[in-house]
């Protein structure tokens, strides 16, 4: 079934010395128009492997994305991206900050008319007092609001989020999940985010796409959230829906953590045969030069 982006048999595969290193194949996904779907696995399985993709800043081995029914080709202003650290110029005002995009989408719109759209959306992530204020001065949740105003300025068709939250504290992780999520629903942004974090991925998403281990990373399970929308922390947590959910999507981590230990006690075995093999070849070459 199509969808308003539409990844399909989605793979990234590296030349190494060793040989090709594939890291994801055959990764499927359709999301809806306003989605919010999450990314979750463990450290290495691909998930920043498909984001980046997806955002055009890695070249994809095969398949395709599709985006709003045009394959992507590179990055681009219809995908607007938040990383885990907000890569802001330092010396550069908030304003100046998400100035640098807008003035680069929007430049044939008047000057005023793209301070406005910066202001507004600084003003919307809660930095109406600070637009002026270098970024070097700015508190780490205040850049990532920055980054994060930065990217609804260019007003794009898709949103993806890498981890944009796990550099923070845990009250300014909450409230920016809060704000995030209330622009997602009156701008109706189609979202990605990845993130290692359970409990955020079931408040925030409207689907949980669970990633096996890499290499040969792809798409593991898929869990959909029955939590209404506008989301209501609370009201989330006390769902009769939560904690089956959170302990289904745990137990699937816990089983690609079992399969990983199993595949490199495997591999250590098949390591020490291989060099108790070499020792016997090396002791009967011994021998018959003896």
């Amino acid at each position: 079934m199509a969808g308003y982006v539409e990844m399909f048999n989605l793979g990234k595969t590296y030349d190494t010395p060793n040989g090709p290193a594939v890291i994801v194949e055959e990764f499927n996904l359709n999301m809806a128009k306003g989605e919010y779907v999450c990314l979750l696995g463990h450290s290495g399985c691909g998930k920043s492997t498909v984001l980046t993709m997806v955002a055009g800043l890695n070249e994809i081995t095969n398949g395709g994305v599709v985006v709003a029914n045009h394959e992507i080709e590179g990055p681009g202003p219809d995908r607007g991206v938040v990383f885990q650290s907000p890569c802001l110029m330092p010396w550069m005002t908030a304003m100046e900050n998400v100035m640098l995009g807008v003035n680069q989408v929007y430049r044939h719109a008047s000057k005023n008319d793209r301070r406005d759209l910066a202001a507004y959306y600084l003003t919307l992530v809660g930095l109406g007092n600070s637009l002026n204020v270098r970024a070097s001065d700015l508190s780490q949740g205040m850049q990532q609001r920055v980054g994060i105003a930065r990217a609804f300025a260019l007003k794009p068709n898709m949103l993806l989020l890498d981890e944009p939250f796990g550099m923070l504290d845990s009250l300014t992780r909450m409230e920016l999940q809060e704000i995030l999520l209330k622009i997602l629903v009156r701008d109706k942004v189609t979202t990605l985010m990845i993130t290692h974090d359970v409990d955020e991925a079931l408040f925030m998403s409207d689907r949980v796409v669970m990633m096996t281990n890499g290499p040969r990373a792809r798409v593991g399970k898929i869990f959909k959230m029955p939590f209404r929308r506008p989301r209501v922390r609370a009201e989330v947590l006390e769902h009769v829906a939560y904690y089956a959910l959170r302990e289904d999507m745990i137990r699937f981590l816990e089983e690609q953590d079992h399969k990983k230990l199993q595949e490199d006690v495997a591999k250590h075995d098949a390591t020490k045969r291989d060099d108790s093999q070499i020792q016997v070849d090396l002791d009967a070459e011994v021998t018959e030069l003896v």
